[in-house]
């Protein structure tokens, strides 16, 4: 790569210069790392070898300081190589759709969506919100924003699934225990050299004045855009952007998103129907419930991962669920091929 980027014709093509630029940095930054766990592991050999001719105890305490933290970045180090597949560390979309139940579910889409953004914002991820359904009375009816940061759909695609809440209603007056759903979508953005083939007479395209509570979720011109795409149902919408081309570029770099994720489900689907199992489909299971009252305590259902501070949960305190649910998939994965 790096006698590529050397080239003289190196920047006739723009975007492809940046994509190898991208994509050099991301490989030097995990060459680096391994070098330097490398590197710090001979260290500290040497340190016990010393430590033991010398009989040094001073010595041996450093050296099991070193190692507990060569020990905590060599599991970061194994949970980064797991995110493999193909599109783990691009940038991706997150929809969050409110359940039935009106304001109680629409309420608890709005405190997921604070949930994700908080949580990349501690990642130091960037997010845009590009679609925004404002509820009837408070929350959102369905919200979809972009995520751009290293290996993003990566983390956030052990968010799919049905988010499950029981709380006392604050909607109630009668101080009722009340249970909300609502469900999440991730699916990665992909790069321009896959080939994803979409037809204009497929296409339906409606142009509509954006609205919400207000700020940036409120536009005075028709310039959201919807793109449906008809033989398949999937719909893709964006009205944050400045014009009605941008809303549609971006609707369009949702909708093939969705449509790869779509053909990739259905290639998963007939090699599970060939193979004579039954998996159950993320997009419809109940992954974690977060419980306010009678006790609090939020759970996955499918790692069994418990917290007991369901409020540094909702404040984006997400890490340990996902990286447990990442780390279980990949290693059932691994022996089921072996």
């Amino acid at each position: 790569m790096e006698a590529r980027i050397a080239a003289p014709d190196f920047w006739d093509d723009g975007d492809s210069a940046q994509k190898i630029l991208k994509e050099r940095t991301f490989l030097e930054k995990m060459v680096h790392g391994w070098d330097r766990l490398y590197r710090d592991a001979e260290d500290i050999r040497v340190l016990i070898e010393l430590g033991s001719e010398v009989e040094d105890e001073e010595t041996r305490a450093e050296a099991k300081l070193l190692i507990d933290s060569l020990e905590e970045r060599v599991c970061q180090a194994e949970f980064q190589r797991m995110l493999s597949g193909p599109h783990d560390k691009n940038s991706c979309f997150v929809s969050i759709t409110a359940g039935a139940g009106g304001t109680e579910a629409q309420d608890w889409a709005e405190m997921l969506l604070r949930m994700y953004l908080r949580y990349c914002e501690k990642k130091g991820w960037r997010t845009e919100i590009t679609e925004f359904q404002a509820g009837d009375e408070a929350g959102v009816k369905g919200v979809t924003f972009t995520l751009d940061g290293e290996y993003a759909y990566g983390y956030l695609k052990a968010e799919v699934g049905i988010h499950r809440l029981v709380r006392i209603s604050p909607f109630d007056g009668n101080s009722r225990r009340h249970t909300s759903f609502a469900s999440v979508f991730v699916f990665p953005e992909i790069d321009d050299d896959v080939d994803v083939s979409i037809s204009d007479a497929d296409l339906r395209i409606d142009t509509y004045r954006s609205g919400g509570a207000g700020g940036q979720h409120v536009n005075t011109t028709d310039s959201a855009v919807r793109i449906t795409h008809i033989p398949t149902g999937l719909v893709a919408a964006c009205q944050n952007e400045r014009s009605q081309h941008m809303n549609k570029a971006t609707a369009m770099r949702m909708l093939r998103a969705k449509l790869y994720e779509r053909e990739l489900e259905e290639r998963a689907a007939k090699v599970s129907e060939i193979g004579g199992e039954k998996k159950e489909i993320g997009w419809g299971s109940q992954i974690r419930s977060y419980v306010l009252h009678p006790y609090r305590m939020v759970k996955d259902l499918r790692t069994g991962v418990e917290s007991g501070n369901p409020d540094a949960v909702l404040d984006g305190d997400l890490e340990e669920f996902i990286i447990a649910f990442l780390m279980g998939v990949k290693r059932n994965e691994q022996e089921g091929a072996s």
